[in-house]
């Protein structure tokens, strides 16, 4: 079954991490990189990746003119989407089990994040 572990935050938790040392967030890193090694070595990886600052984000709704129309994001946004993980594990708990282990990594002074992440099943097609 395949899940996507969505990492969200807010716009002071983005700023925060850039205020970060450079030692914890390398730490950081260093330990959610463990964590996809881990689970390409365990054949339930199947991608990460990591979205740009949220300031950089458009919000696309229908066409005007033949375009899509964009806006930028709107300030009373409270959480952004920072990035994802998709893994095909045989069981919900084993998602529930790596989400726990992503929001563990290490923030400043090496202190878990515990960063929320929604853990989310594909849905199925018919026939799939």
């Amino acid at each position: 079954m395949k899940y996507i572990l969505l990492m969200s935050s807010t716009q002071s938790g983005v700023s925060g991490y850039h205020k970060w040392p450079q030692a914890d967030r390398d730490a950081h890193m260093q330990v959610l990189g463990a964590i996809a090694k881990d689970l390409v070595d365990s054949g339930e990886f199947v991608a990460t990746q990591g979205l740009v600052e949220p300031r950089q984000a458009k919000l696309v709704r229908g066409e005007k003119n033949g375009l899509p129309a964009t806006d930028g994001v709107f300030p009373e946004a409270k959480e952004f989407l920072l990035g994802y993980w998709i893994v095909d594990v045989a069981t919900a708990e084993r998602a529930y089990a790596i989400a726990g282990r992503i929001s563990a990594a290490p923030g400043p002074g090496g202190v878990p994040t515990n960063m929320p992440i929604e853990v989310r099943q594909f849905a199925e097609r018919a026939g799939q």
